[in-house]
Formats: structure tokens, sequence, C-alpha cells
């Protein structure tokens, strides 16, 4: 795995196109920032509101330390991150489960204690739950599973959500026996984001009391 994601896609017109615009796979010392990129753009995820009870004063706490724990377990996974930049700054973050049979265990005894640990018994079923419920839903034997994607809020509506999803591709094609990738859309925006990008409803699934739809990209048989 290479440290650079190839990308091909639009940006706005607005956006100077000699800025440089780069996908990279990320390093331990950009998950902090990842991190940050990630909660700023779940925190009014329904999910999340759900799973981790809003209504309490801690919620913004647990929230952080749920998405801190995801990043250290995709890092120790070896799970592909990738950071989107524009010249030096993070403006977008991607992460994905590869089709890897080891990310059970490791989330199993990593990531179930350390999520017990900042998110509480509750939440943690509850994740636990909601990652069973979607993944069963995927109507593939072999498939990359996309967790987590984030555009930095100042940024939003240029472009780079389809640079990122390039990249995402790009790591698609460097696995010939992953049958496509799935993700979990809650949101009447994202469904029709990734359904812009070739991504498919293939059903709807109702996790706690917030329903969304499992979509697919299927990779290309052309050959």
């Amino acid at each position: 795995m290479s440290d650079t994601v190839s990308v091909e896609s639009s940006v706005d017109s607005k956006i100077n196109q000699d800025v440089n615009i780069r996908a990279t796979y990320l390093s331990a010392h950009e998950l902090k920032l990842a991190a940050s990129l990630l909660y700023q753009a779940y925190h009014d995820d329904p999910v999340f509101l759900d799973i981790f009870n809003s209504d309490k004063e801690d919620y913004e706490q647990r929230l952080r330390g749920a998405i801190r724990e995801e990043l250290n377990a995709f890092w120790q996974a070896k799970q592909p991150m990738i950071g989107l930049y524009l010249g030096e700054a993070m403006v977008g973050v991607a992460c994905i489960n590869s089709p890897d049979e080891t990310l059970a265990s490791d989330r199993f005894w990593h990531w179930r204690l350390k999520m017990l640990l900042n998110a509480g018994y509750f939440s943690t079923k509850q994740m636990m739950q909601k990652e069973q419920t979607v993944l069963a839903a995927v109507p593939l034997n072999v498939f990359h599973f996309l967790s987590f994607i984030a555009v930095h809020p100042l940024h939003q509506q240029h472009g780079f959500g389809h640079y990122l999803m390039a990249a995402v591709n790009t790591v698609l094609d460097e696995h010939p026996d992953s049958e496509g990738v799935a993700v979990y859309a809650t949101s009447g925006k994202f469904k029709e984001f990734f359904k812009h990008v070739d991504y498919h409803t293939v059903k709807e699934v109702t996790v706690g009391n917030v329903c969304g739809a499992v979509m697919v990209h299927y990779r290309d048989k052309e050959e």
C-alpha cells in the first residue's frame, strides 16, 4: 500500500486550480486531526445521537472517546484511513474496513475494552449491534465498508467529497478480491451524495430508533 492515493474527480471552479490537492494514507501523528474532523461531521448524526444518548450531559465527551478508539482500532488493524489535503490543510478523511477476517478479533479484544471504558457498556453494545446489523444486510461475500467519511465544514459543496470517493475507489482497486464498497447512510443528503457517486440502495435498515439505507458501490466488471 503506497502512501499516496490516486484521485480523479472534478473540483468546484471557484477553487484555485493551482492549489495542491492530494489524498494520502494517514500516519499516526495525523489521527488526532482526523478525529477532530470526524467529530464535527458526526456530532449530529442520527445514529450517534441515538446510541450515545445525546440528551445526557457527557454526550460530547463519550462521542469523542468513541471516535478516538475507532481510529485507534483502524490504525492497529492496519485498515485504510485516507486524508484529503488542500495544500497543507487536511480538509477530508475517510476510514474503510477492508475485507480482512483478522479485523473482527482485533475489534473484539482491543476496541471493545477501550470503548467500554470511554463510552460505557450500553453504548458499546449498541455500536456492536449496529455494525452487525448493517454488515448482515450487505449482499456481498467479500467487500470493503466505508465506516466514516467527513469533509471540513468550511470546504463542503466544493467537490472534495468526490475526491475522497475517488480515493476510496483506488483502495478498492488495490484489492481485486473485493466485490465492492458498502456504506450505511442515514440522511437524505448523504443518500443523494452516495447515489451520485454510483452507490445503490440495497436495503433499508433500522438501527435503534434510526432508519437508514445500506448502499453498495459494485466493482466495475467490464473486464
